[in-house]
């Protein structure tokens, strides 16, 4: 990964980002990054990776990470040092009509150990680049998360997975990243075998003459041409 390029006055801000899991953690911060690089599904902890999300804009660097309230006790930050933090943002599913008229015990909990963080239930990306403090950039300029290539393909792949084969069978699956080469056309080939603990599961995942498998190589090489800017051959999904 490019080591980071320095303005001449750089300016830093650290982003936690947190709410309950499905409230959109992954999806506000494709939109902040204004590219698809963190999975995203109608099923809970889509996103298992740690990984931040960077936004560059002219001087200003703001580094996002989420926190996913995952049990009624505790939360689990994907940054190692909360304290790191110098903003937090504050998600709610408005469309949830049980949750979105006040914030969780665990959440508020969160909150009550770091009153120093300035934290924030609106959005709005003007305001968080004001908050920016001089400082060294965390990364290059060019770089949009902290996810490898690889880790970002398997969780596009992972996320059609989680949104076409039904209850618990999706977790059962295992992604084997068999090839990641340069094409003859310039094109990046990548070969990936899915594995499955029973026959059944496989026979849901192929679908009724391979239409299931077919519809996530699809959609999940158009999402990785979105991605990379780049023709992608996606073989091997079997």
């Amino acid at each position: 990964m490019d080591r980071p390029d320095q303005p001449q006055n750089p300016k830093v801000l650290r982003i936690a980002i947190i709410g309950a899991p499905n409230a959109g953690k992954s999806t506000l911060s494709n939109q902040l990054l204004g590219r698809k690089v963190f999975p995203v599904s109608k099923k809970v902890h889509t996103t298992r990776c740690k990984a931040q999300g960077v936004v560059t804009y002219e001087d200003t660097q703001l580094v996002t990470g989420s926190v996913s309230q995952i049990a009624k006790d505790f939360l689990i930050c994907s940054l190692p040092f909360p304290h790191s933090f110098l903003a937090v943002l504050v998600l709610v599913d408005v469309s949830d009509h049980w949750t979105r008229n006040c914030l969780s015990q665990e959440v508020l909990k969160c909150l009550f150990q770091f009153p120093h963080i300035p934290s924030v239930l609106v959005l709005n990306k003007r305001y968080l680049l004001m908050q920016a403090k001089p400082g060294p950039w965390e990364f290059h300029s060019r770089v949009l998360t902290s996810q490898s290539p690889q880790e970002i393909c398997d969780n596009i792949i992972r996320e059609k997975i989680l949104e076409y084969l039904p209850l618990e069978v999706p977790y059962g699956v295992t992604q084997v990243t068999e090839l990641w080469e340069e094409g003859p056309s310039g094109e990046l080939v990548i070969v990936q075998n899915l594995l499955v603990p029973r026959k059944s599961h496989m026979m849901m995942l192929i679908g009724k003459r391979g239409t299931v498998i077919s519809r996530i190589a699809q959609e999940a090489g158009q999402d990785l041409m979105n991605v990379f800017l780049c023709d992608i051959r996606l073989n091997g999904l079997k």
